[in-house]
């Protein structure tokens, strides 16, 4: 199962930064594919903490950036549409704050190309 999220600032209208991303529930990665003032790497691991979804960098523990209510079950159920979102930003030096929102969930199986996906 995969989801596409959104992640912006709290006013997207003032604010332009985004990010894109895919995030893979079955092998609990996740990959940018898209972005604009919101930097993070190009793809790290999911922990999924009492329904809060952390991006962590690959083989660390310390989250990039949170989603706070995103959760999904063991039967595959969203638990949320969209939420609060929490990142670092290098160019204000201090944590970030603005929201997520579920853009697309797939339910098939997905069978990556390249990349970390492949595996």
């Amino acid at each position: 199962m995969r989801l596409t999220i959104l992640i912006n600032g709290s006013d997207p209208t003032v604010n332009h930064d985004y990010a894109v991303l895919w995030l893979d529930i079955d092998q609990h990665r996740w990959s940018r594919e898209s972005h604009q003032g919101i930097d993070i790497p190009p793809w790290g691991e999911l922990r999924d903490v009492d329904g809060v979804t952390m991006l962590c960098a690959p083989s660390t523990d310390a989250p990039l950036c949170t989603l706070r209510g995103l959760h999904v079950d063991r039967k595959q159920r969203v638990s949320a549409a969209q939420g609060s979102a929490a990142w670092s930003s290098p160019k204000a030096r201090a944590p970030t704050n603005g929201y997520w929102r579920l853009q697309a969930v797939d339910r098939q199986p997905v069978h990556a190309e390249h990349g970390v996906f492949d595996g």
